[in-house]
């Protein structure tokens, strides 16, 4: 044993079991249960400074949904093991960090009859209707988001638009050559002349799916994050809605399959952007 471990051995007194210093020990089961004997004072923490006893008005708190498992969905809440214990990020303006979106499934439901009607809408998945609606930008991608989907149904909208623009009418004519030349012309090429004139993405532009979106009322229920709450055009709101809208036909095509979606998209989507 060195010098210095003896010279420290030596320097500590000892205490007899009877005669050692009561010493501060805490625990929390006993922290718990001198909590509980304690009288309560919740009345005077929600009370209302200068106005007597009178309680403060309580937010009512809402029931997370769980599956059959009895566990709560990743869309519902936020993973516990991708949460950390504290925010990096740091906003210099906290009222953009304020932002609240739906959690209400009825209303969910509702504007999904209003966009698929009730047969469609009733069968769907929750899980698959809110992944449809759930931004990445949304709680940063950790419920999951619709860019998967999104893709998946852009693929089907510009096919049937590309159909819907083979069977329009014919385009105009050709003008008059100076030089008296005529084009060539034959009826299985007729066509293809009506996609240089209008093409899938100037039929179904953003500008237009995003005011058929807010008609139906999807904008109200769609879960995302803008940069900046007062300005929500600014933000991107055209193209979340436009993304959104892609989700849903994707979503409708994966769990119904192509021929119903693709019935979906000509009945609900071209024909409203025909008019």
């Amino acid at each position: 044993m060195s010098l210095t471990r003896r010279a420290l051995q030596s320097s500590i007194p000892a205490w007899s079991a009877a005669a050692r210093p009561a010493t501060a020990s805490f625990s929390l089961t006993s922290a718990r249960r001198n909590a509980s004997n304690t009288p309560s004072s919740s009345s005077s923490s929600t009370a209302r400074p200068g106005l007597g006893d009178e309680p403060l008005p309580q937010a009512p708190v809402e029931a997370v949904p769980r599956n059959a498992d009895g566990e709560v969905p990743r869309w519902a809440d936020t993973p516990v093991r991708m949460k950390a214990p504290f925010s990096l990020q740091q906003p210099k303006d906290v009222r953009r960090s304020l932002w609240r979106v739906n959690t209400s499934q009825a209303r969910l439901d509702r504007v999904y009859e209003k966009l698929l009607g009730r047969e469609l809408t009733r069968a769907l998945p929750d899980e698959l209707k809110w992944l449809a609606v759930t931004h990445k930008s949304f709680d940063n991608g950790r419920r999951g988001f619709n860019t998967r989907l999104a893709f998946f149904g852009r693929m089907i909208l510009a096919l049937e638009s590309t159909k819907a623009i083979m069977a329009s009418p014919a385009v105009p004519a050709h003008p008059a050559d100076v030089h008296g030349r005529t084009p060539f012309s034959h009826p299985a090429l007729d066509n293809v002349d009506k996609l240089a004139a209008v093409r899938p993405h100037h039929f179904a532009s953003p500008e237009r799916l995003a005011a058929l979106s807010s008609e139906v009322g999807l904008a109200d229920v769609v879960r995302w994050k803008p940069r900046m709450p007062d300005n929500l055009v600014g933000s991107g709101q055209t193209t979340v809605l436009t993304s959104t809208l892609f989700a849903i036909i994707g979503a409708v095509s994966l769990h119904y399959g192509a021929d119903v979606a693709n019935r979906f998209v000509r009945e609900r989507i071209v024909k409203s952007l025909e008019v």
